[in-house]
């Protein structure tokens, strides 16, 4: 098995030592042992460093990334879990595009206030409604 130092990962990774210190820390990955004082890691931990960072794109926490990682080498997500996310993203977009339309607009409508504008009215009551009722 080919292993790589601390130094090493975080050069391939692009993350600093600290992170990984903290992964292994939360059990998302695992040192095989030592040279010295330097952590040494099996050379699939880039992959599973990777994996970290897409759950984290998609806005999963290190808590719920920890538990799709599997403790048998490989992955274990949860189908519905995946599900669950995107539909949640899919509410996010379309919440940010309204957000992005309505700016945009307000950026170059012909009211002479932003208050008399109807659609930046709409943006405003549409900010402080709870998310549960955006979208609605």
């Amino acid at each position: 098995m080919k292993t790589l130092d601390i130094a090493d990962v975080a050069r391939r990774s692009g993350l600093p030592p600290s992170t990984l210190r903290y992964y292994e820390e939360k059990g998302l990955v695992r040192s095989v042992g030592r040279n010295g004082l330097r952590r040494l890691f099996a050379e699939n931990v880039l992959e599973r460093l990777s994996l970290i960072a897409l759950g984290q794109h998609a806005g999963f926490s290190l808590d719920e990334i920890g538990g799709m990682l599997g403790t048998k080498g490989g992955p274990d997500i949860n189908r519905a879990q995946l599900m669950a996310k995107a539909d949640e993203l899919d509410r996010t977009i379309r919440h940010l595009t309204a957000m992005r339309d309505g700016l945009r607009h307000a950026a170059a409508c012909p009211a002479p206030s932003h208050m008399q504008c109807p659609t930046f009215r709409r943006l405003l009551r549409h900010a402080t409604r709870p998310p549960r009722q955006r979208g609605k």
